[in-house]
């Protein structure tokens, strides 16, 4: 029995979608409710899955194509079915052509003779006869993430793995982290090399469960350049060549050496590029992050001390490093200049969502200046026993949180999201703060939830984990979406204020610039004007103005200038 997967109704105003990307091809097996397609509206962008369980026999909606609510995108069968000959749409999504029932790998010097190919595709393809194998498939990694990056292998052909066991790291526009191997066996294929992209539910690798499929080594047959991994994962008889990349190219340092690899575990994938980068031994590096974790900026510092002297008295580091370090370091240094590089996948969705922000909002900038040197007063009195008490230290930055959250509770309009149209408002009931962070990868801002609920110490913990963990890549996906209102600390480098974007569908971002101390105007005790030094602080916020007039902005910042000027925080924080 055939059944059809229809486009949905994707909200009150929606109806059609255009088809995006299909996630599955033409005679693959599909669960019930695994995502088969993605599909764009002029509301949201979301995947369907499948009604039922079976095999998918016939794509009716070619990528592009607009389909009216309602209508047929494909069909499905039951288990066992046999895909038509000509469906209408063979491969909606780039993929390689179908091979030859016998391929042969090309082969410029080959190692084997060429009467004998077939040997070495089953040695690589397949497992041992009456074996059974497991795919391992790239998981949904949060609920906006369609495909992932292979940063490493952990695991080569050939190799065992247990259950649970990483074997490959994957890189998201929204996380870093570890593929665990679904079963226990031995790692029969490598489906998608290093540095390519795969689409979620795509096959990464085969693992085959036989206990006879261990005994079986590919023989070098190809070079690895000879057939690159393609985005989607290949069809079962995929190349034999696939394989031989990994066997036949020596595995990196990284892998075989006790010592290095233990280091690697405490360094993100995007460091352990840079470290390559700029020819740094990660193994020789004391990580200054969360339990000893290698930073971007342990790396940088480390290859700015490699670097060689020049014609002036030479750096003490440099004269310690070995011979081969300080010679390498300058090149990788240098190459920067008037090279091109492809931007990361993050900078390009960065990239696009400020542009989108600016083209969808009326933004505009309110800046004012409020004396902070009663609450540095306070941190002075506080901080040895706050971090003590807290295991954080006591910066300024959560008490402009807690300020902010009094403020947005007074006026809940800056709290709000507005839809794209401008023609609906919700007003939160929570404020949700996002949180503005600095990382290798670039900028992430993730989400203190209900933050209404926390102290000062409480916000101080909260910031201090989340930033944390945000550079670290341990924050979940569902923890970078659902703010309500976002403050990025733009002082933090020392600026003095700045022009924040709004962070959609939010209506209003806030920009703490720097503490300085300046000369300042105040009434003296006489009443008279007076010269005195105080601690000052710019804060800037950004607000879309179809829904926030100047006035409420300027009410917001004068109520938060009032709150953080009285400095009424002692029985917060046990004074």
């Amino acid at each position: 029995m055939a059944t059809n997967v229809v486009m949905p109704q994707l909200g009150e105003s929606v109806t059609e979608g255009t088809v995006t990307r299909w996630l599955k091809n033409v005679g693959d097996a599909i669960k019930v409710d695994e995502a088969i397609v993605e599909v764009s509206t002029d509301k949201v962008d979301t995947e369907i899955p499948s009604p039922v369980a079976g095999v998918l026999l016939e794509i009716k909606a070619a990528q592009d194509a607009v389909i009216p609510v309602g209508g047929v995108m494909a069909i499905i069968g039951e288990s066992g079915s046999v895909a038509p000959s000509a469906p209408v749409v063979s491969a909606p999504v780039a993929q390689t052509p179908p091979p030859a029932p016998k391929p042969e790998p090309v082969i410029e010097k080959p190692v084997v003779q060429a009467t004998a190919p077939t040997p070495v595709a089953q040695t690589v393809a397949a497992p041992a006869a009456g074996g059974s194998t497991v795919n391992v498939l790239l998981p949904q990694l949060g609920e906006s993430v369609t495909e992932g990056t292979i940063t490493r292998w952990l695991k080569n052909v050939g190799d065992k793995v247990s259950i649970d066991e990483a074997i490959v790291e994957i890189s998201t526009d929204k996380v870093d982290t570890e593929i665990p191997s679904p079963s226990a066996g031995v790692i029969s294929e490598i489906r998608v090399a290093q540095d390519q992209v795969a689409l979620v539910g795509a096959i990464l690798a085969v693992i085959s469960t036989s206990a006879s499929a261990a005994v079986s080594t590919p023989a070098p047959s190809a070079p690895v350049v000879s057939t690159p991994a393609p985005v989607v994962a290949p069809p079962v008889a995929a190349p034999p060549v696939v394989a031989p990349q990994i066997v036949n190219t020596p595995a990196p340092v990284v892998f075989n050496n006790s010592q290095t690899a233990a280091n690697d575990s405490f360094a993100t994938p995007i460091v352990r590029k840079l470290a390559k980068e700029q020819g740094v031994d990660l193994s020789q590096i004391k990580g200054t992050g969360v339990n000893g974790r290698v930073r971007k900026d342990d790396v940088l510092n480390v290859a700015k001390s490699n670097v060689a002297p020049t014609s002036q008295s030479p750096s003490p580091v440099a004269t310690t490093q070995p011979q081969a370090a300080s010679t390498s370091a300058p090149v990788a240094q240098e190459s920067k200049l008037g090279k091109v590089e492809q931007t990361s996948r993050l900078r390009r969705i960065i990239a696009e969502r400020m542009v989108q922000s600016l083209h969808i909002s009326a933004q505009l900038t309110s800046v004012i200046e409020v004396d902070v040197t009663k609450i540095a007063s306070l941190r002075n009195k506080v901080k040895d026993s706050f971090v003590a008490r807290e295991g954080v230290k006591l910066s300024f930055l959560p008490f402009f949180a807690k300020v902010s959250i009094e403020s947005l509770n007074e006026f809940p309009i800056v709290n709000a999201t507005l839809s794209e149209d401008a023609s609906q408002v919700t007003y939160s009931d929570a404020v949700h703060l996002a949180v503005a962070v600095d990382t290798p990868k670039g900028l992430l801002v993730p989400v203190i939830r209900n933050a209404g609920d926390l102290t000062i110490a409480g916000l101080a913990r909260k910031i201090q984990d989340v930033a944390a963990r945000t550079r670290d890549n341990k924050v979940t996906p569902d923890e970078l979406s659902g703010g309500t209102f976002t403050l990025t600390n733009t002082g933090s480098r020392g600026a003095l204020f700045d022009t924040p974007i709004i962070n959609q569908p939010q209506v209003a971002i806030l920009g703490t610039g720097a503490v300085v101390k300046k000369p300042v105007v105040v009434k003296g005790e006489d009443g008279s004007d007076q010269i005195a030094i105080r601690q000052m602080v710019y804060l800037a916020l950004t607000y879309d103005h179809r829904i926030v007039d100047g006035a409420d902005a300027a009410r917001f910042l004068s109520s938060m200038k009032l709150r953080l000027e009285e400095a009424n925080f002692e029985s917060e924080l046990g004074l």
